[in-house]
């Protein structure tokens, strides 16, 4: 091969792979003793197993999976990101000790049940909704952008009470026409603000 072409194909598999395959990378030693001795190609050596192994190593890059304790610290952050400024240093002490407690054990729940392969395509979604809409945060399934679990907060005016904030979730288990109940906080008699506010 002409020494242009060499150089030209070395150097753009240097910028293809984003420098994981350097000129100066072993690979090039092969490919030059290959080229001097056909023979090499007939019978694979150690050194070329290797330098496959490695590439196998650099080209396959699995994502890991996603644990419990990543979806806890998420829908935590999803929690605060709904609840704002105003309505979160006022609920926040019997959010942690009474519902949030709730809402981890669902997480782990649900993520025994979906098993290994839904896992690694679950996702939390980032943006809860505001005014007084219900979402917090939903676990989803990447691949069929199907919900697998609806975390939601109602406000409720209960008569001669006053409003609480009623955390529920939805499965997709039963086409999330159930509640599954994870407590009230009581807010006041008061109108409370608007979320996100």
């Amino acid at each position: 091969m002409k020494k242009w072409i060499y150089k030209s194909l070395v150097v753009s598999v240097a910028l293809l792979s984003f420098g994981l395959i350097t000129p100066n990378h072993e690979i090039w030693a092969n490919f030059e003793e290959s080229r001097h001795n056909q023979s090499t190609l007939d019978r694979p050596s150690d050194n070329h197993i290797a330098s496959a192994y490695q590439l196998d190593d650099i080209l396959v890059d699995e994502k890991p999976l996603p644990t419990t304790d990543y979806f806890v610290s998420a829908a935590k952050e999803q929690s605060y990101i709904k609840f704002g400024t105003r309505v979160g240093p006022v609920i926040e002490q019997e959010f942690e000790t009474k519902i949030f407690p709730k809402i981890e054990e669902a997480i782990a729940t649900t993520i025994e049940r979906v098993g290994e392969e839904k896992l690694r395509n679950l996702t939390i979604t980032e943006k809860p909704s505001g005014d007084y809409a219900e979402k917090i945060f939903h676990l989803v399934d990447a691949n069929s952008q199907k919900d697998i679990i609806r975390f939601h907060v109602r406000t409720e005016n209960r008569p001669f009470e006053g409003y609480y904030y009623n955390f529920h979730y939805h499965t997709y288990e039963d086409n999330y026409s159930k509640h599954y109940n994870l407590g009230d906080i009581y807010w006041s008699k008061n109108t409370p603000p608007k979320w996100l506010s």
